[in-house]
């Protein structure tokens, strides 16, 4: 070190130290450990290689082989998810004994007896972007390559584990699910089947939200809160909206509030701004701004701004 840092080291440690000593987030209560980010992320990992075997390893199953290669995988989720489910709920809780690793393992075993009936709903969400998105190609294409079938894949997943109350673990999934495709889907949503995100970019769908069945969004649609000033008091409270079945939902628009519904069979045109109720079967959409085109032999009116962009 230089001789300039050296001066100053001590008294760093110091003050990070006295922070750690201050503030409870930093030491693990009653040395209990949280949950671990990167054994969350291989658990989606083989959630993902059992749901489309051969898509995301170097498995060649047939129908031999197939049961071995799911009871092997599965079996190895059961015995990391139990190890992260047992980890949050002691943390949270603040003891670890007999109890917690029993609530744990009954948490796991229920929610692994799903896992075959969200497989054949996600097997509706990759139809609905194979139907919706004329520039599929085909369903396997969907399969390998769409950010909205992953992010949507991931949420039902940690969907399940929130419903079953398990603390940090799905807020987890679903966020690094964010952090690889920019759609933000609060693992709390009630969402249906034959779901489909085209292109996904800065879409949000908030805790509260419910979404019905054959429901299709476009990016930039924010499914939000009217306001969150109340912070914690509101956490429980219904404060997204409802969308029905066969709703379309054109890229930015934003529709906000717990007491909102937006109708069955209603299409929401792009960049509309929403927070009321919409009839079932209602078309919205906002006028088009009027657009001045000026030459640059014109010299703009009195009083008006002219702004040059480089690009």
């Amino acid at each position: 070190m230089s001789k300039q840092f050296n001066d100053h080291f001590q008294r760093i440690v110091e003050e990070i130290t006295s922070n750690y000593i201050e503030e409870e987030l930093f030491l693990r209560r009653n040395k209990l450990e949280l949950p671990n980010r990167s054994s969350i992320i291989e658990i989606i990992n083989d959630f993902r290689r059992i749901m489309f075997p051969g898509y995301f390893g170097t498995e060649k199953l047939d129908d031999t082989l197939a049961p071995y290669y799911v009871g092997q995988k599965l079996a190895s989720i059961y015995e990391h998810l139990k190890v992260q489910v047992e980890l949050a709920l002691s943390y949270k809780k603040g003891v670890k004994d007999d109890s917690v690793k029993q609530e744990a393992e009954e948490l796991c075993v229920a929610f692994l007896n799903e896992i075959p009936r969200i497989q054949k709903i996600i097997l509706t969400d990759i139809q609905a972007a194979y139907d919706g998105d004329p520039a599929a190609g085909n369903k396997e294409q969907v399969i390998f390559s769409y950010p909205g079938l992953y992010a949507v894949f991931v949420y039902r997943m940690a969907h399940e584990l929130y419903i079953r109350n398990v603390p940090f673990i799905p807020r987890i999934m679903t966020e690094y699910a964010h952090s690889r495709t920019g759609i933000d889907i609060n693992a709390g949503a009630v969402i249906g089947k034959y779901f489909f995100i085209d292109h996904g970019t800065g879409v949000v769908i908030g805790e509260t939200t419910t979404i019905g069945d054959n429901v299709k969004l476009f990016q930039g649609v924010t499914l939000g809160a009217l306001s969150t000033r109340g912070g914690q008091l509101l956490a429980g409270v219904k404060r997204h909206p409802t969308i029905e079945d066969n709703v379309t939902i054109y890229s930015g628009a934003t529709i906000l509030g717990g007491d909102t519904v937006i109708g069955a069979d209603s299409v929401i045109g792009g960049n509309a701004f929403i927070t009321k109720s919409i009839p079932p079967k209602t078309k919205v959409s906002i006028k088009n701004p009027e657009l001045r085109l000026k030459g640059e032999e014109e010299k703009p009116e009195s009083g008006e701004y002219v702004y040059d962009w480089i690009i």
